[in-house]
């Protein structure tokens, strides 16, 4: 059984633990983080895992096959350094690093080591964007003009990161994944209300060389919970809100086609109006197939969907939308 080591067991690193101690083929062997108020609620539910506050008994211990990484973003990139270094396997949560400079660093590292690094993008794992994409994919959305994301909430503030960076990763890696392609320039502007220096609302622009567009909107200081992307091309259009309890999904059979041969204004544009369709999806959670996709990779030696190669690449855009910020929203390469 392959040996995993959870490190952060904080509000979202508790969900990792919860499900690599379910996950087929692996065993939870230790937790590990600095605060013992994290790891207490844990010790009575996982009387079999070693608990420790220090991450070099972690990294020591040559039974521990695998490092999952899900601490503070800023700590990312050297405490998955340091797992590579060591031997282990790495999971490491978005962003995956703060500069693509050390993203690349870090990918080179898995690459040099012959490990698996997985980032984690969890909506590449998500039952609604594999449909979407096998509906690019298969041109039943026909040709995709743009899409656009909301991600918002009230909370949670974070200090060492802004919406842009705490929040766009997932949407990021979605547009990528879903155009099969980087933007070539992101145009992005925020404000800092809260806190001097850290954007809490950020709304952004990416821009490929084709045409397409696609636009991010992200805020932790909003009256609304959304969680909601919509894309729109040239025979449907389709969204997906992650809010919904049960029905995540619906594809729109409309479309507007330009007519080359009218006679008057009112016939250049030809409107469909079809009928919505609401997909049946697997309603597995997405954080547990993650987990199961990690493992899987590393047992069977297989590709990793979202690898180092595709944390690089969301961090570029990341990058370059944060220049954009100080730029005043003046567009910048990726």
């Amino acid at each position: 059984m392959l040996k995993i080591a959870v490190v952060g067991a904080g509000s979202w690193g508790k969900n990792l633990v919860r499900n690599f101690a379910s996950v087929k083929g692996a065993a939870l062997a230790a937790v590990c983080d600095r605060e013992e108020k994290c790891l207490a609620p844990l010790r009575s539910a996982y009387p079999g895992v070693r608990f420790t506050g220090e991450y070099a008994e972690i990294l020591t211990d040559r039974s521990v096959d695998a490092v999952v990484i899900a601490t503070d973003a800023p700590s990312h990139y050297e405490l998955a350094t340091r797992a590579l270094d060591a031997g282990k396997h790495t999971y490491v949560e978005k962003p995956m690093c703060q500069s693509a400079a050390e993203a690349v660093k870090l990918a080179e590292a898995a690459q040099k080591a012959g490990r698996k690094l997985m980032v984690g993008h969890l909506l590449l794992y998500h039952p609604a964007v594999l449909s979407l994409r096998a509906m690019v994919e298969g041109g039943e959305l026909g040709r995709i003009y743009y899409m656009y994301t909301q991600r918002l909430n009230l909370g949670v503030v974070r200090s060492n990161e802004n919406a842009w960076w705490s929040l766009a990763p997932h949407d990021i890696s979605v547009i990528n994944y879903l155009f099969g392609a980087l933007p070539a320039r992101v145009s992005a502007q925020g404000q800092c209300y809260l806190q001097q220096g850290i954007e809490d609302v950020v709304f952004a622009t990416l821009y490929f060389e084709d045409g397409r567009l696609a636009q991010i909107h992200t805020s932790w200081l909003d009256p609304h919970k959304m969680r909601r992307m919509t894309i729109v091309g040239s025979r449907k259009m389709a969204t997906f809100d992650d809010m919904e309890p049960s029905e995540k999904m619906w594809i729109y059979d409309k479309g507007a086609t330009p007519n080359l041969s009218y006679s008057s204004y009112g016939e250049a544009i030809t409107l469909r109006q079809g009928d919505i369709h609401i997909p049946k999806l697997d309603t597995t959670e997405p954080l547990k197939l993650e987990c199961q996709h990690f493992v899987d990779s590393i047992n069977n030696n297989a590709a990793v969907r979202s690898d180092g190669s595709d944390g690089v690449r969301v961090v570029r855009v990341l990058e370059a939308g944060q220049r954009s910020i100080k730029a005043g929203g003046k567009p910048q390469e990726v």
